[in-house]
């Protein structure tokens, strides 16, 4: 890790501050808002129209970087960011913050591609895992930051929207002046969505869901927080905790997941995720309930990202695991675009506990289809001795391109011919992320 931090410390202190920013001014616009009187199905778009311009942004950014370079893509685009974030308070429209959202999201999905691939590039063998780890550490803690600064403001005022336009314009600025190699862009052998859920329709259905699930959490939380009546600092508080949960808890989830059948790991955490948002509707009243219920809601229902891409690597050949990152990714964004709207339709019609009811529904919606698919397959795991000795990779969703789905991927791929190289042909069969 002393390695990761000695080789990657600017690029890892630039992401940091960046996701300042960027967890600032995502709860920010829920807030700000609800006080310019958007309604919650308004403010559910605005939450989607990041994910419309994140998934969009995923698939062009590598075309732009072949074109002009990582260096100039990459100050562009923030730029770009920095500009977008300190023009909401000028434009108060509904229709002009969804504008600007899409831009927002393509923007840092291009960053994240950029900085994911001169993260990839600067790491060894040895070190790739360590460098996935820290990256997205460092994503979440800046996301936690992030929500401390909101509790200091007036989000009504203007300082609010000043600081992340800062703070982006910051990041970027140890990333740039270090001496780093840029990288190469490298294009995966495609492989198309059909075949992506053939190899295994519990991985992709559930990626679906999850994409709703994280899009829900991260987009219209500050809503719900706003509708019950939470203060500033409560608000914060409570947005920190789905994070905090999710830190906390992948590491325990990964390391069951090493050492367990994953599709009976993903469906037991998707319902007790199921349960644990019911109790949300019914214990609205307590501050002390919401914040556990947070915490356990984020950190049951983030890793299953890592862990659905890792049980669809059970059922594919190596060398079709990086192409088939891109077709996940695609789904989760499919999902990410739809639940922002359901969601605020759903609290436009019942209240704010719509917001925990669709979270509870679509978590048990995947426990419901994971139970389906037992009847209909027998699981891929193998109980084996050297069954943990394969990492589990955490990777964030909604903070990662497929660069660094991709690097999971790799780490995969490194790992199952070791075995095969110790074990035979057939220990790559018995692998598992």
């Amino acid at each position: 890790m002393f390695t990761v931090i000695r080789t990657a410390w600017a690029l890892l202190l630039g992401m940091f501050l960046l996701q300042i920013g960027n967890g600032l001014q995502g709860t920010l616009m829920g807030v700000r808002g609800a006080i310019e009187g958007f309604s919650t199905f308004e403010l559910s778009l605005i939450g989607s129209a990041y994910f419309v311009g994140f998934l969009g942004g995923s698939r062009m950014a590598p075309k732009f970087i072949a074109s002009v370079g990582h260096v100039r893509v990459f100050a562009a685009l923030g730029s770009f960011i920095s500009a977008i974030v300190i023009t909401y308070p000028i434009v108060t429209e509904a229709w002009a913050w969804m504008l600007l959202r899409v831009g927002l999201g393509f923007c840092l999905s291009g960053v994240y591609v950029t900085a994911e691939s001169w993260l990839n590039n600067s790491a060894t063998n040895e070190t790739r895992g360590q460098s996935l780890s820290a990256y997205m550490l460092m994503q979440m803690m800046g996301l936690v930051a992030g929500q401390g600064i909101l509790a200091a403001g007036d989000p009504s005022g203007w300082i609010l929207f000043i600081i992340p336009s800062i703070l982006v314009s910051l990041s970027f600025a140890p990333i740039l002046l270090s001496a780093v190699p840029t990288p190469a862009i490298e294009a995966t052998r495609p492989m198309s969505l059909r075949q992506v859920y053939d190899a295994s329709p519990f991985a992709v259905i559930g990626m679906l869901f999850m994409g709703g699930v994280f899009a829900g959490q991260f987009a219209m939380a500050p809503v719900y927080a706003t509708e019950v009546g939470l203060s500033l600092g409560q608000l914060s508080v409570f947005i920190s905790s789905f994070f905090i949960g999710a830190i906390v808890l992948q590491y325990p989830i990964g390391w069951m997941s090493d050492r367990m059948d994953r599709r009976t790991l993903i469906i037991g955490a998707s319902a007790l995720g199921a349960a644990v948002a019911m109790a949300g509707v019914f214990l609205a009243d307590s501050y002390l309930a919401l914040l556990i219920i947070a915490a356990l809601s984020g950190g049951l229902a983030q890793p299953l990202y890592a862990l659905l891409l890792a049980y669809l690597n059970d059922y594919l050949a190596v060398e079709d695991m990086p192409a088939a990152s891109g077709g996940m990714i695609f789904v989760n964004g499919i999902g990410a675009i739809a639940g922002p709207p359901i969601m605020g339709l759903l609290m436009g019609q019942i209240g704010p506990g719509g917001f925990w009811l669709f979270l509870a529904a679509v978590l048990g919606g995947v426990a419901a289809y994971g139970i389906y698919r037992m009847t209909q397959r027998v699981s891929a795991y193998v109980e084996e001795d050297n069954y943990d000795s394969v990492p589990y990779a955490n990777i964030m969703p909604g903070a990662a391109s497929a660069v660094a789905v991709e690097t999971a991927q790799e780490l995969y791929i490194e790992a199952a011919e070791e075995m095969a190289e110790e074990g035979g042909d057939d220990a790559e069969e018995e692998t598992h992320l």
